[in-house]
């Protein structure tokens, strides 16, 4: 069984990339696979549900670059499509003098990257977009929105289906092995041939980069999100998105306020190291994959360099005390009894052998396949520009 291109991964990156080569060279015979028994289990099943403008991102980058034109790309595809969204707008905050750099720095940035309609706040006018909120400064952003990136994902499926693409799931790739035509692309549930193969494969993306690169400069280290929910009769203490402004040393946005596309509302996520790729719960240990983040070079390095932030991570992990008093910077009123456990994410970061945690896109190319190695957040923002970005790489070997 032979497919011109195989996809690995069915999360929003690898079904954006397959519904991109689809639209553009139709008689592509494509396959994507995926581990689990249905799509988007992972990371594209257990963020926050925001639709990111863009403004964090340093001007000309691939984040940067991708979230905004992928940005567009997904409002029109929702609005095509019917997937309900709503651009309602949010605040990010500064509760001290100390941020105010920070914060101008990110409106500087918005501007740089095109973003118009941006609104600098004043401490008295915080309140008229969020009543609640406590802050000196602030920023509006029209931009960005809300929306349920399960839906999306699964509307792509039915787009690549509807369009003649293959998508298989239940299917782990085992291993994959170069041939003089392209790739043997083993699995638990047989075997496929493929001209060219796009790993997408999220927090096992290094995995399956290391069948054919066995010298791999960079791992996915684990980071786990943990949310609690605002109790219902609280819910009007957030009318949208509330952030903090984020610390510039640190590729995480803080503890935030987000109000959900399927109702409700989410207070977090903290940043806590994962001891399993796929480690949703503070039980969820893999001892080998914890020895391999642990023995990595690289991640040392960071352990090194960030162990007061870790360590203050881990706390509030295990303390809603603590969690509950960083959430009060931003909303003074929320107590320990008005919120509700919630659920988790785990984000797949890639981390290089000198202890840098790269902060963009990382796409590697070789001859038979490309790997998609670190797509973080805004990357389900961006799903339909990294789409096409990958799939203008893949289809230059069709010519």
């Amino acid at each position: 069984m032979t497919y011109d291109v195989v996809i690995i991964g069915g999360g929003i990156v690898g079904l954006a990339t397959a519904y991109q080569l689809k639209k553009i060279k139709p008689d592509l015979q494509l396959l994507l696979l995926e581990k689990e028994p249905a799509l988007a289990k992972h990371q594209t099943g257990n963020n926050s549900g925001v639709m990111h403008s863009g403004i964090y991102y340093k001007p000309g980058s691939l984040k940067a670059t991708n979230c905004i034109r992928g940005y567009h790309q997904l409002v029109a595809f929702c609005q095509l499509h019917n997937v309900p969204f709503d651009l309602c707008g949010k605040i990010i905050v500064a509760t001290d003098a100390s941020e105010l750099p920070a914060l101008k720095n990110i409106a500087d940035r918005g501007v740089q990257n095109g973003l118009s309609g941006l609104k600098n706040l004043r401490q008295e006018e915080l309140k008229s977009y969020e009543p609640h909120v406590a802050g000196i400064a602030g920023i509006f952003v029209p931009q960005t929105g809300i929306v349920d990136y399960t839906q999306v994902a699964q509307k792509y499926g039915e787009q690549i289906k509807n369009m003649g693409g293959d998508i298989k799931l239940a299917t782990r790739v085992t291993h994959l092995r170069a041939t003089p035509n392209g790739m043997q692309v083993e699995t638990t549930q047989g075997d496929w041939s493929a001209r060219l193969v796009i790993n997408c494969a999220g927090l096992y993306s290094d995995v399956v980069a290391r069948f054919t690169t066995p010298q791999l400069p960079v791992k996915i280290i684990p980071f786990r999100g943990e949310y609690y929910q605002l109790k219902k009769e609280k819910e009007h203490l957030v009318k949208n998105l509330i952030y903090p402004v984020p610390d510039p040393n640190f590729p995480f946005l803080g503890v935030h306020f987000t109000r959900m596309a399927r109702g409700g509302v989410e207070a977090g996520p903290n940043a806590v190291l994962a001891f399993k790729r796929e480690g949703y719960s503070k039980s969820a240990i893999h001892a080998g994959e914890l020895w391999e983040t642990l023995t990595w070079p690289g991640f040392q390095k960071v352990a090194r360099k960030y162990w007061r932030t870790g360590l203050g991570e881990m706390y509030r992990s295990f303390s809603k005390v603590a969690f509950t008093k960083a959430l009060q910077k931003l909303i003074p009123e929320i107590t320990e009894r008005d919120l509700a456990p919630g659920g988790a994410g785990v984000r797949a970061q890639a981390c290089d052998r000198d202890g840098g945690l790269v902060d963009d896109f990382l796409i590697l190319e070789e001859k038979s396949i490309i790997n998609v190695c670190n797509a973080p957040s805004p990357a389900a923002t961006s799903s339909l520009a990294i789409g096409e970005t990958v799939s203008n790489l893949a289809l230059k070997r069709f010519v």
